[in-house]
């Protein structure tokens, strides 16, 4: 007993320190964007602030249109991630559920486009762009990638458990093909759904490449695109706590996120440790 009780205390002491280290730059994030910009930070002991700098959040809302590429990160996140959520789980189902002729090498085809960059897409996805005249438009932003390889993958997976009997009966219950889809299986892959949503909300909330290639006027540029267009300069005329504060407004909505669908994503986990 003496000894398991030291190494249950040896492992709760490992968890610990990881959550720390992992915890520790977002902690630092915080202190600093709310720390005087006149006030040094190069140490442990300065990392506290003398007092609450509000102001960083008004400065850096001058130094470039935060509110405006706050809103473009969540119009493109939102309808991005319900596409893609939509397309994949229709193509995942009509992929676990149905026969048809090319079936097997459609899918095969689609698990080996998993293996190209997806950086080697851009002149082509550039030009289909500026032919249909979306650059410098946020859809140039939402459509492309509205159906991912891995999410169609991902959603077939979760959607071949579902059983084939209970769609024969709505068949015969006079159930659409689309209304099997909508009604049944969407509610029974939720946790799947709610998962694969916040991979991709987060996916498309980071983005830097896309809405940097695409986006030409900075009232059209991502959050993301815009923090990295800051000044960052060598030494001490960088105002780190306006960048801080900045970083602290990209970051917050997806700690919030996380928060929100722990819980769905903890369900797919041990829906996925049951099944087979």
């Amino acid at each position: 007993m003496a000894k398991k009780t030291i190494s249950s205390y040896f492992a709760q002491a490992l968890i610990f320190i990881a959550c720390f280290l992992a915890l520790f730059p977002i902690l630092w994030m915080l202190l600093i964007a709310v720390k005087p910009v006149t006030e040094s930070f190069g140490t442990i002991r300065e990392i506290l602030p003398s007092r609450i700098a509000f102001e960083n959040f008004y400065q850096v809302s001058l130094l470039m249109p935060i509110w405006q590429n706050f809103l473009n990160s969540v119009i493109v996140s939102l309808s991005g991630t319900i596409l893609t959520v939509f397309f994949c789980s229709l193509a995942g189902f009509a992929f676990a559920k149905y026969k048809f002729p090319g079936r097997d090498f459609l899918f095969i085809f689609l698990i080996a486009t998993m293996m190209v960059p997806p950086e080697t897409n851009v002149i082509p996805v550039f030009l289909i762009m500026r032919q249909l005249g979306w650059i410098n438009k946020l859809i140039s932003l939402i459509i492309p990638r509205a159906a991912t390889a891995v999410g169609i993958f991902y959603m077939r997976q979760y959607i071949l458990s579902f059983p084939d009997s209970l769609m024969e009966q709505s068949r015969i219950d006079g159930c659409s093909e689309f209304r099997i889809y909508w009604n049944m299986v969407l509610p029974v892959i939720s946790p799947a759904l709610a998962a694969w949503a916040s991979i991709g909300l987060i996916a498309r909330w980071n983005e830097l490449l896309w809405p940097l290639l695409f986006m030409r006027t900075p009232e059209k540029f991502t959050l993301m695109v815009s923090l990295s267009q800051l000044p960052v300069s060598e030494g001490l005329s960088t105002p780190w706590p306006v960048i801080m504060a900045g970083a602290t407004i990209a970051v917050l909505p997806l700690v919030i996120l996380y928060f929100i669908l722990q819980k769905f994503q903890v369900a797919d986990l041990t829906a996925g440790a049951t099944k087979g």
